[in-house]
């Protein structure tokens, strides 16, 4: 047996990290202010904001699964998202939803190869501009629940991170992301419940517990929407969507936990308020 020991990180390492992580926190703090502006706005600005994300997700989706055809690809996929976004300014979500399918099933007939990630490639977009769109929507309670995703979403992916740094430990999955811990896990739930319930509670809603259950159901699924991808990419052996954002990767990297967030929060939007206001019904209990 050796015994050899591993080596301390020599300075050019220590410095490459530091660097990676102040290009991540720059990255991110840049991306941070324009989502929040834009939900601030609202409307169509915000409408645009989101479909140009779906629009880089599905771009990268495509270099992902290596589909070939890219250029008719993406051509098919920004026709549906520009559809979708139209419906979407219209008010009228159902014709969104039409669109993903028709879109889906064009480019599923387009493509080469990987037909059915790419036809599913047209609803991981999707997801990325309907339930953030349609949650806005609302004139009162819409920023206010976009806000309240961002926080609970954003600390639980920065408490996840140093948490698993501080304490490590079991692997959550090791066989899909070998990074992620338990610990992480659990002190990501406690960051962005922390987070998520400030936020509602400093925008004056009323507490009612089933913000306590809502705020942990969608960190849960922020956090499995983050391993889905890890999946994805390790499925097709790739380490990140694109390098289209320093320090965190692609769009999709950085987007992967809050489009799940901002679905399993529509779904119960739509159950207590209905079509019309999805964000009322999920905020006003």
């Amino acid at each position: 047996m050796s015994d050899a020991r591993e080596l301390p990180p020599s300075a050019d390492e220590i410095r490459g990290k530091r660097s990676e992580l102040g290009a991540r926190v720059g990255a991110g703090a840049v991306m941070g202010l324009a989502a929040i502006l834009a939900a601030w706005f609202g409307g169509f600005l915000f409408i645009l904001f989101w479909a140009l994300a779906a629009m880089a997700v599905w771009w990268e989706w495509l270099g992902v699964m290596k589909a070939g055809q890219r250029p008719l690809l993406t051509g098919v996929g920004a026709v549906t998202i520009a559809s979708m976004a139209t419906a979407l300014a219209a008010g009228t979500p159902a014709f969104a939803f039409v669109s993903a399918l028709i879109g889906a099933a064009v480019a599923m007939s387009a493509a080469q190869r990987q037909r059915i990630w790419v036809g599913a490639g047209i609803f991981y977009a999707a997801l990325v501009l309907i339930p953030a769109a349609m949650l806005r929507e609302h004139s009162t309670l819409g920023f206010v629940t976009i806000l309240w995703l961002f926080a609970a979403v954003w600390a639980s992916d920065t408490g996840a991170y140093f948490a698993g740094r501080a304490f490590g430990g079991p692997k959550l999955a090791p066989a899909v992301s070998p990074n992620k811990t338990w610990s992480g896990a659990l002190g990501g739930t406690l960051a962005g419940m922390i987070a998520g319930l400030f936020v509602l509670l400093a925008a004056g809603i009323a507490w009612h517990p089933m913000h306590a259950v809502t705020t942990f159901l969608v960190i849960v699924a922020a956090q499995l929407g983050d391993l889905l991808e890890s999946w994805i990419k390790r499925r097709f052996a790739v380490k990140d969507a694109s390098g289209l954002l320093p320090g965190h990767g692609g769009v999709m990297d950085r987007l992967d936990g809050f489009l799940a967030a901002a679905l399993v929060a529509l779904v119960f939007g739509l159950a207590a308020g209905g079509v019309q206001a999805p964000a009322m019904g999920l905020l006003s209990w």
